[in-house]
């Protein structure tokens, strides 16, 4: 028996069954490429950066750890790190770059977390659309309702997020 208690968001089932216009379980549905073809403008489905030849694209965390929580991912459907070309990689690893400056501009962090949940057993919420997390991280910011409520307490909305973050990206 578990000790870590569950707080039910159904909202999050249906916000992703809105975006992907299918059920979030259904396998071969990739919520990233349904956004990329959606046509909805990146302020809408809070992509923050395009890479410049379309390689590569960094969007927000639509359920976030902390603000400035987002993925960069290839823009091709590709599940499996070893998968990605060289080019994809190369875009990736600017945007990661990038995002990290962005993230300390905008937030002043303490630190970052970056890291890839590789399979749906490593924690991957998305295992067709291989994604590298990056956040922003403080001192002491896991408080008492993360200890006590298993809850994540979000001090902005993601568009204001969205904003503060494309302000501070690099410019190319």
């Amino acid at each position: 028996m578990s000790s870590l208690e569950r707080l039910w968001a159904g909202w999050r089932s249906e916000y992703i069954e809105s975006v992907s216009g299918k059920p979030a379980e259904k396998d071969g549905d990739c919520i990233f490429c349904n956004i990329l073809a959606s046509g909805e403008p990146d302020e809408v489905t809070h992509i923050v950066w395009r890479h410049p030849g379309g390689l590569a694209f960094a969007i927000l965390n639509a359920y976030p750890y902390a603000s400035g929580h987002l993925m960069v991912m290839p823009t091709r459907h590709v599940g499996e790190l070893e998968a990605l070309t060289l080019d994809e990689s190369a875009a990736i690893w600017e945007g990661l770059s990038q995002a990290v400056v962005a993230l300390k501009r905008a937030y002043i962090p303490d630190g970052l977390n970056l890291g890839a949940n590789l399979g749906r057993s490593a924690g991957a919420g998305v295992p067709g659309h291989f994604h590298i997390h990056a956040l922003p991280r403080w001192y002491g910011d896991t408080n008492f309702m993360t200890s006590v409520a298993d809850t994540r307490v979000l001090p902005e909305a993601l568009s204001v997020t969205a904003e503060k973050v494309r302000a501070a990206w690099p410019k190319s």
